[in-house]
């Protein structure tokens, strides 16, 4: 998949009730959020999305405004923030009717982190 093809997923979603219009912001978001707070991604399970969340600064507080904002507009999400021997882990999780979805926000985080790091 492309980045074209994974920025097209994103601003096409009709199980989406976020206006169109303000989608490439939301996701902008989204690729800000990876690159300065994430640290990892890892997929346990093709429905379960792991970020492991930078220690320190504000990625928490950043991560559950994210969440809330996108479960308002997008309610086959499901978030948690769960504690761990590595850090704080944001899991995002999708029915498998959505995979594409989970899909493309696994190829952002990581495009983000990878850039981030260089």
């Amino acid at each position: 998949m492309t980045d074209d093809d994974l920025r097209a997923t994103m601003m096409n979603l009709s199980a989406c009730t976020l206006p169109t219009e303000d989608r490439p912001t939301r996701l902008g978001e989204f690729e800000d959020f990876f690159a300065r707070s994430v640290d990892a991604v890892a997929r346990p399970l093709p429905t379960r999305l792991e970020l492991r969340l930078r220690a320190g600064g504000d990625a928490e507080v950043v991560g559950r405004d994210l969440a809330a904002r996108e479960s308002a507009c997008c309610s086959f999400f499901t978030f948690s923030f769960t504690p761990s021997a590595a850090g704080l882990v944001m899991g995002i999780e999708v029915p498998a009717a959505h995979l594409d979805v989970l899909d493309a926000l696994d190829g952002r985080a990581r495009a983000a982190i990878e850039g981030a790091d260089r």
